[in-house]
C-alpha cells in the first residue's frame, strides 16, 4: 500500500533495521530474505534521497536522517499494533508478561519494591526481571532489550517518552567516627575530603555529581570507587571518607536500623548523617 507515494512496508523494514543494525537480522525479524530486504533498502534510500545507513564491518550505521525518521516510525508501528491490530484491551489482573527494567539499587529501594507490591495485588501474573544499569541504555531500549529505563533526566534522551517520577537531591555520608566532618560542611572542605565515588556500567558512567564537577572543571579526592549507592556505607565505615548518597536512600538506611536488628545493620548504625550540598542544589 502506497501513502503519498511511499510504500508503507518500507517503514517496517526501516525499523526493523534501524532495531537490528544488520541486513540479515533485520530481513530475519520480518520474515523478509535478504535480497528482499536488500531491495527495500535500495527502495528507502530514492524514497528519502539519502544513504540512511553505511557498511561498518557486518553492522549497519545509520545517517543523521535515519535517527531522525526512527522514532517517529518507532511510534507509528506501535501507535498500530495497539490500537487497531490487537484485538484484546489489556487486563493486568489477566496478563503474565514479563517486564525488564533497567535501574540502579536506589530506585529498587526507595521506589521499585513499592510497585512490586502494588502489582502483585493487582496483576499477580506479571513479573520482573531488574536489571543494573549498563552502557548504550538507549539502544537497549530502541532494540526492545529492556521495557523502561529509570534513570536521571540528566541521562535520559530525547528519542523515547518519560515521564518524572519524583525530584530527589544529594547529601553527603560519612562515619559518626569521622572527625573531620564538622557541624557545618563547607565546600572546600568537602572537595578535600577522601571520597567514595559510584560509576556505573563497564565504561564507569560517573553519578550525577561527579558529572557536575566535571562540568565545572573541579577534581575531588577519589579513594574508593564502587558499582551501586547501597555499596558506599560499609566503605566508609570507621574512615576519614565521605560519599555523596541521594536523600531517600539515606533514609530507607535508617529505618532499617531498628534497635533489633543492629547487628545486621551495623554499618547503617553507625553512620550517616547526611549534609546537604547547597552548591549541588543550584
Amino acid at each position: 500500500m502506497r501513502f503519498k507515494g511511499l510504500d508503507l512496508n518500507l517503514l517496517v523494514a526501516l525499523d526493523a533495521l534501524m532495531t537490528e543494525r544488520n541486513l540479515t537480522a533485520a530481513a530475519r525479524s520480518i520474515k523478509l530474505s535478504q535480497p528482499a530486504m536488500s531491495a527495500a533498502v535500495a527502495r528507502l534510500r530514492a524514497y528519502f534521497r539519502d544513504e540512511l545507513f553505511t557498511m561498518r564491518g557486518r553492522g549497519l550505521v545509520p545517517t543523521p536522517r535515519a535517527e531522525g525518521l526512527a522514532a517517529p516510525i518507532r511510534k507509528a508501528l506501535l501507535h498500530i499494533q495497539l490500537s487497531i491490530i490487537s484485538q484484546d484491551v489489556f487486563n493486568p489482573a489477566k496478563s503474565d508478561r514479563r517486564f525488564r527494567i533497567l535501574l540502579s539499587d536506589f530506585m529498587i529501594i526507595v521506589l521499585f519494591r513499592k510497585v512490586v507490591d502494588r502489582v502483585a495485588r493487582e496483576a499477580p501474573a506479571v513479573s520482573f526481571e531488574l536489571l543494573p544499569l549498563a552502557d548504550a541504555t538507549d539502544e537497549l531500549l530502541r532494540r526492545g532489550e529492556v521495557d523502561f529505563l529509570i534513570l536521571p533526566e540528566l541521562f535520559m534522551s530525547s528519542a523515547h517518552p518519560k515521564a518524572t517520577l519524583f525530584e530527589e537531591k544529594l547529601v553527603c555520608v560519612g562515619c559518626r567516627t569521622n572527625k573531620q566532618l564538622p557541624p557545618r560542611l563547607t565546600f572546600e572542605r568537602y572537595m578535600s575530603m577522601g571520597h567514595v565515588a559510584v560509576k556505573f556500567g563497564l565504561t564507569r558512567k560517573p553519578s550525577i555529581e561527579e558529572w557536575f564537577l566535571l562540568k565545572h572543571g573541579l577534581k575531588r579526592r577519589i579513594e574508593v570507587v564502587v558499582q551501586s549507592f547501597s555499596m558506599i556505607p560499609p566503605v566508609l565505615l570507621d574512615t576519614g571518607r565521605i560519599g555523596m548518597m541521594p536523600s531517600r536512600l539515606v533514609d530507607a538506611f535508617r529505618k532499617n536500623d531498628a534497635p533489633e536488628d543492629r547487628r545486621t545493620y551495623a554499618v547503617t548504625s553507625r553512620v550517616y548523617r547526611g549534609r546537604p550540598m547547597d552548591r549541588f542544589s543550584q
